[in-house]
């Protein structure tokens, strides 16, 4: 399989302290999988999910502005705007 990506991941498990914040709602997730330009997250239902959100990731002052790319069952794909 060739690599298209424009950076490579590297596969993590953050704990679901994770949130996924968008219109006054939170969601929680994982990182399943981060690099710079983007992540795979798993959530539980991604459904109610928007195209643009912001990641928080409190244990890392992280607050990242994203935008969904691709949707598979419990995972989504983003990149950081």
């Amino acid at each position: 399989m060739v690599e298209t990506r424009a950076a490579p991941r590297h596969r993590v498990m953050k704990p679901a302290k994770m949130k996924i914040e968008f219109g006054g709602y939170k969601r929680d997730c994982v990182i399943r999988d981060l690099s710079i330009t983007g992540a795979a997250l798993e959530v539980m239902d991604q459904a109610s999910i928007p195209k643009h959100f912001n990641l928080v990731v409190p244990e890392d002052n992280l607050k990242l502005p994203c935008a969904i790319v691709w949707r598979r069952g419990f995972r989504i794909g983003v990149t950081f705007d």
